[in-house]
């Protein structure tokens, strides 16, 4: 059987470049998928892309599918079978599996036998299969797509060519009026159209068309060409790797060369000239070999090296503009102090049901105050937190953050120290909008954590408040985001409080104001189950087992950190023999009590000697496995449930609880629930799974 090289193109008008990557992506698993659907085999699977196209080319394909034997069974014997001769269900059977009756032979299959057909299915020639592509390439998803001209079809961007070959043949089908053929399309400027041989020229022949169409390639010739200017000029060049992915699928050959900008730009903050080069120009910023910001810059050309003085001319010219805007946005905002702007944020809605940024400002300040008093008590932290939180939103009224709202909190750190605040309340104002993303820092300072918590807290509990609860993959404001760094500050912060409690007091504070259109507890719990679900998320990226994080968050999660603590405590015990033996003994406990009601034994009515161990052994314990558990000494704490364990055992080897009276019954599960709390203080042991070896 021979083998040939499938090669798909599909050419189009510029795509988004931060579609790019995850449509080529998707393009290559769905051909594979294909393949693999219809029993093909390769060798090698290559997804390419640019701006203008996304193809694939898979190699080794083989020219026929294999042959296929599929066993099918039909009815038992007996309805199969009349005295030897076949039956109509079987003749039916037969009939529908396209085979004749001397194809069907009988097999026993538990016990019972049935008749059974061999079916054999010749392959089908690939070049047949082929044109069932054109479904893959319209499968493939964007976030946005558009129509054009008469057609129906919604795509990311019109279609202007479709190349498609198995070998030398191309593979014959058509989208929006567009047919296949060998023909694929050089860059737009200094290539031209390239008649392919076949799959096998592909990459070849479109480097000899100024089009390097493997990404990978085309980055790493971006960072070599950055890299070498670097060496060249003796700069530091910080490369933002998701900068280049984006300049990489901006390009189709790539040709990187450096800029210079005026001196006196450099007066403005780094932060303001790096964004400004990265988010308008793509331009990647020059370091001095000291760290500090030049006053040049590297972007990458889409084209040769002819005529880069001009090139270079151009782009210097556009980012003077730039940053000439940044200067002038920067300066106007000096002019007025943040306190000055606080009444701004009166006129910016932050939500219709929810009133102002100047509303939302006011409770992030209470809840602040409530949490810093509950974390420290009076003193000069509280006056920090209340000025941070004051001032936290107001950079949002600056020109500065209107023209680049990435900058919100950096720029209110620097209009604060510009203003003379102090500088941890200065740092708490860009901090609390840490962590923007997964992976992102944490705020440093305890100010900072605060402010950040009733910030998040705050944006959460009124969104739910109001029923704005994110289903499925719809969360509009990053309420999932906002509770994980919730926890991770929790964490942390090294905070012991119980959060669920601090959070009943927030709600109770917006249900005084009118804030909650559905009942308090209603609320109180949809965000309760919110957090867990989020907190599940945090121990599962820790490595908790799913058992182990149910068996923790049972037995009662209010103090995160306790309860991290706790998971991580008991997978490190799983593989002891000992903590399987204790397990199966608190779990006798907590099992036995679901049959109880809660209520508390009479010591009167303990007729044997293991009731009263028992009960004294739980009043020896539970005052220090509390104390242990609050200072988060979870191994102290499980060493005072442990020590219950043989009192446990013992009990069990002597006394009956399901009693035939009913009074000792009731006292003894009594007994058992009163047990049963006092281990769930630490965790629900039945929850934990032992595999069998």
């Amino acid at each position: 059987m021979s083998k040939s090289t499938l090669l798909l193109e599909i050419g189009l008008e510029e795509m988004p470049a931060r579609f790019v990557t995850s449509a080529r992506q998707e393009l290559q698993s769905k051909v594979e998928a294909w393949l693999k659907d219809k029993r093909l085999t390769y060798s090698a699977v290559t997804s390419f892309s640019t701006p203008r196209r996304l193809a694939v080319k898979v190699n080794d394909v083989p020219d026929q599918q294999p042959d296929m034997e599929t066993e099918a069974r039909g009815p038992s014997e007996k309805i199969a079978l009349n005295d030897g001769e076949w039956t109509k269900a079987a003749l039916g059977f037969a009939k529908g599996q396209g085979v004749s009756t001397e194809d069907l032979y009988l097999k026993e299959v538990k016990g019972e036998r049935y008749v059974f057909a061999l079916k054999k299915t010749t392959g089908k020639r690939t070049m047949e299969l082929l044109p069932e592509l054109r479904g893959v390439l319209l499968a493939i998803t964007f976030p946005k797509n558009m129509k054009w001209g008469s057609y129906q079809l919604r795509y990311v961007r019109p279609v202007k060519w479709l190349t498609a070959l198995f070998g030398s043949e191309v593979i014959p089908f058509e989208i929006t009026g567009i047919s296949t053929g060998k023909i694929t399309h050089g860059h737009r400027f200094l290539g031209d159209a390239a008649d392919l041989t076949s799959a096998d020229v592909y990459e070849e022949e479109l480097l000899s068309q100024h089009v390097i169409v493997d990404p990978h390639k085309r980055k790493e010739a971006i960072r070599t060409q950055i890299q070498d200017i670097a060496a060249e000029e003796g700069w530091e060049i910080p490369i933002d790797e998701a900068l280049l992915e984006e300049v990489t699928n901006l390009v189709e050959y790539p040709t990187a060369l450096s800029g210079s900008f005026d001196e006196s730009f450099l007066n403005v903050p780094d932060e303001v000239l790096i964004t400004s080069m990265r988010e308008h120009q793509r331009y990647f910023p020059v370091k001095n070999k000291q760290g500090k910001l030049a006053p040049h810059f590297i972007t990458v050309r889409n084209g040769d090296h002819l005529h880069l003085d001009n090139v270079r001319r151009g782009n210097e010219k556009v980012l003077r503009a730039r940053l000439a805007d940044a200067e002038f946005f920067y300066e106007e905002d000096l002019k007025g102090s943040l306190e000055s702007r606080l009444p701004k944020l009166a006129s910016i809605v932050y939500h219709e049901e929810l009133g102002t940024m100047a509303d939302k400002t006011a409770r992030i300040e209470a809840g602040a105050l409530q949490l810093a008093s509950l974390l420290h008590g009076e003193g000069s932290l509280q006056q920090t937190v209340q000025r941070a939180a004051r001032l936290s939103k107001v950079d949002l009224v600056t020109h500065m953050v209107d023209e680049f709202p990435e900058l919100e909190g950096l720029m209110g750190e620097y209009y604060a120290i510009h203003d003379g605040e102090q500088p941890d309340t200065a740092k708490a104002i860009r901090e609390h909008y840490l962590p923007k993303h997964a992976g992102d820092s944490l705020p440093e300072t305890e100010a900072g954590r605060i402010v950040s918590t009733a910030d998040k807290l705050d944006t959460i509990l009124t969104s739910i408040g109001i029923g704005r609860i994110p289903t499925g993959s719809q969360d509009p404001y990053g309420l999932r985001r906002q509770a994980a760094a919730v926890l991770q500050i929790y964490l942390d912060g090294n905070w012991s409080f119980d959060l669920f409690a601090f959070i009943q007091k927030l709600l109770g504070m917006l249900d005084e104001n009118k804030l909650l259109n559905r009942p308090h507890e209603e609320v109180f719990k949809d965000v309760k189950d919110f957090f867990e679900l989020r907190f599940r998320q945090l121990l599962k990226d820790r490595g908790i087992r799913y058992d182990v994080t149910d068996a923790v968050i049972r037995s009662g999660w209010n103090v995160p950190a306790q309860a991290v603590a706790k998971s991580d405590f008991l997978m490190n015990q799983l593989d002891k023999e000992s903590f399987k033996k204790d397990t199966e003994a608190f779990s006798r406990v907590t099992n036995i009590s679901k049959k109880s009601s809660p209520g508390r034994p009479d010591p009167a009515l303990f007729q044997e000697d293991q009731e009263s161990s028992l009960a004294e052994a739980c009043i020896q314990v539970e005052e220090p496995l509390q104390t242990s558990l609050n200072e988060r000494n979870v191994e102290q704490a499980y060493r005072q449930l442990q020590s219950i364990v043989p009192v446990i055992n013992d009990y069990f080897d002597h006394v009956m609880v399901m009693a035939e009276d009913e009074q000792l019954k009731q006292n003894r599960l009594f007994h058992m629930h009163q047990t049963a709390s006092l281990i769930r203080q630490f965790a629900d042991f039945q929850q934990i799974v032992f595999h069998s070896e």
